[in-house]
């Protein structure tokens, strides 16, 4: 007998990959308690976000997105981030919302049945579930987004992040291992390996990133895995062993996500980064002294309280000399309940914005020079994305922008025609079978 369900949840995730995969979990929370994942706004019965609060103006849209989905008149339920860094400003928006923490996931159905009733619940502390091989619903089929661990080691002082995930938990080995083995047999060809500071992973269990990635890589599969999130105060004691296993397994993308924020000694002390500039450089040339074509995502944080000319030339000399693929440049925002927050020496908006545009118009030549390196390669690509046009990645995770549409998950045989500082442009050579 087929069992009515409950209502429908429409629901939407902001913010980083981690928040993606709590959406995913909430869904399939919901999915395998009775509830229908909405399939848009107007047949949901009730709305759910989850949100995130990493600078203002990411909460700026929270902030919209909380207030319009409000007026609708419909039960609300915050998750994420911010009520959990911010609890006031959510209430101040919707007193009558329920609200849920990044760490309170296996009560979404608990949450969700007593808005629709008309009580309010408030669930933020956090669980001792770990959030692997839980019930999911995909944003994309084609992806998986593995949570490694919660929380970080790390105190920096612009960071809301801490607040609201605390401390460093990591996940078992075996249950990630699991994880992954059953995302590749659901057909899954593109793992994401993700965590607030990937980094860390294993500190508090005398293990680390590199014993899971190798851990990883013996899961039988047609499957790559992305690496996200690393901070380069772990590098040291692990570079040579880390290049080693990217090196000797191709189901790794030549790829890493390692935030550097400055290039300035005085300021990333500041920061209470943990790590110097040089740390951060020693890093990419060891990935690309054994593998060149090694892709480097970066963050470059302008304008932060105390930075001066000198300051922000050091990150242009840092940025030219590493040359990274992908730089994400923010300018500073004070976020609430920072400890820099409470700092003077504040950078003029016009400065910042001003220093900002110099450093993305050299991260561009840098791109472009970069992406040039591929003009006339050939090779296989992963098809992870078909919206209005198909686009893959390749073995270093660039994105491949195909002429020809494609099947999502298809590994096609593709040669690079052109390019530009955001991507690769190819044309199909041979499609394999899916």
């Amino acid at each position: 007998m087929r069992r009515e369900p409950k209502g429908k949840v429409w629901l939407e995730a902001y913010g980083c990959s981690a928040s993606m995969a709590d959406s995913e979990m909430i869904a399939g929370l919901l999915k395998s308690a009775g509830y229908e994942i909405a399939q848009s706004k107007k047949e949901g019965t009730l709305n759910l976000i989850v949100t995130c609060s990493v600078k203002d103006t990411t909460e700026h849209k929270m902030v919209h997105r909380i207030k319009q989905l409000s007026k609708s008149g419909k039960p609300l339920v915050v998750a994420g981030c911010l009520p959990k860094a911010d609890r006031a400003l959510v209430e101040s928006l919707n007193s009558d919302a329920s609200l849920m923490g990044p760490h309170s996931l296996d009560r979404s159905a608990e949450v969700v049945a007593s808005t629709l009733s008309g009580n309010r619940l408030v669930a933020l502390s956090d669980s001792k579930t770990d959030k692997v091989n839980i019930p999911r619903v995909r944003i994309n089929p084609a992806v998986s987004i593995v949570e490694i661990a919660s929380g970080c080691l790390s105190e920096c002082t612009f960071c809301q992040t801490k607040m609201a995930k605390g401390v460093l938990r990591s996940y078992r080995p075996g249950d990630i291992v699991r994880q992954v083995r059953q995302d590749v047999a659901d057909g899954c060809r593109e793992v994401w390996l993700t965590s607030t500071d990937s980094g860390c992973y294993g500190r508090d269990m005398a293990s680390d990133l590199v014993e899971l990635l190798q851990a990883c890589c013996e899961v039988d599969g047609d499957f790559k895995m992305r690496v996200g999130m690393l901070n380069p105060q772990y590098m040291p004691g692990m570079i040579a062993r880390m290049v080693d296993v990217y090196d000797k397994n191709d189901k790794l993308f030549k790829f890493v996500h390692m935030p550097v924020q400055s290039g300035s000694e005085p300021i990333l002390r500041k920061m209470k980064r943990g790590h110097t500039a040089r740390v951060f450089a020693d890093a990419v040339h060891a990935f690309r002294e054994k593998m060149p074509d090694f892709t480097v995502s970066t963050d470059i944080i302008v304008g932060f309280p105390g930075e001066t000319e000198d300051d922000f030339q050091q990150t242009l000399d840092l940025l030219k000399e590493t040359e990274p693929d992908v730089v994400n440049i923010s300018r500073y925002s004070a976020r609430p309940g920072t400890e820099a927050t409470r700092w003077k020496g504040r950078v003029r908006t016009d400065v910042a914005k001003e220093r900002s545009r110099r450093a993305t118009a050299l991260v561009r030549r840098i791109a472009k020079k970069r992406n040039s390196a591929w003009q006339g390669w050939e090779g296989e690509v992963i098809v992870n994305e078909v919206v209005k046009v198909s686009q893959g990645r390749n073995y270093a995770y660039k994105p491949v922008v195909l002429e020809e549409p494609a099947e999502l998950g298809a590994r096609i045989r593709v040669r690079v025609h052109d390019f530009s500082s955001f991507s690769l442009k190819a044309r199909a050579i041979l499609q394999s079978s899916k």
